[in-house]
C-alpha cells in the first residue's frame, strides 16, 4: 500500500524500529468488515493483526483489532486500511505505477 513505508537496514544492517513498530508500519488491512473476505481468504485481509501475532486463528483478529488500532493511534503510530478489497486494489495498482515509472 501507497501509505506504508519500507524501510531498510543501516550500515550495520540495524532496522531503524522495533519488530511490532515495523509491522504496524509495513502492513495493512483491507475489507475488515466483510465476513465473507475474512472467511474467504482466511483472515489474511487483517494483515496487521496477522503480522503481529501469526499463532492467533484468524477468527479471533477481529477482537483483536480494535485494541491493536486503539494502541496504535495511543503512540502515534500508522494502522493503515482500506475500507474495501477494491479500494485496496486500487491503491496497490497507483502503488505499482508509480513504482513502475522510477
Amino acid at each position: 500500500m501507497e501509505d506504508c513505508t519500507f524501510p531498510n537496514p543501516d550500515d550495520s544492517r540495524k532496522m531503524e524500529n522495533n519488530w511490532a513498530v515495523h509491522q504496524l508500519m509495513t502492513t495493512a488491512n483491507f475489507s475488515a468488515k466483510s465476513v465473507i473476505m475474512s472467511w474467504f481468504i482466511g483472515g489474511l485481509n487483517r494483515q496487521i493483526e496477522h503480522h503481529l501475532f501469526p499463532h492467533i486463528c484468524h477468527v479471533h483478529y477481529k477482537n483483536i483489532a480494535p485494541i491493536v488500532k486503539q494502541t496504535a493511534h495511543e503512540y502515534n503510530l500508522p494502522y493503515h486500511e482500506q475500507k474495501t478489497f477494491m479500494d485496496a486494489l486500487y491503491v496497490h495498482g497507483k502503488m505499482l505505477f508509480k513504482l513502475g515509472r522510477k
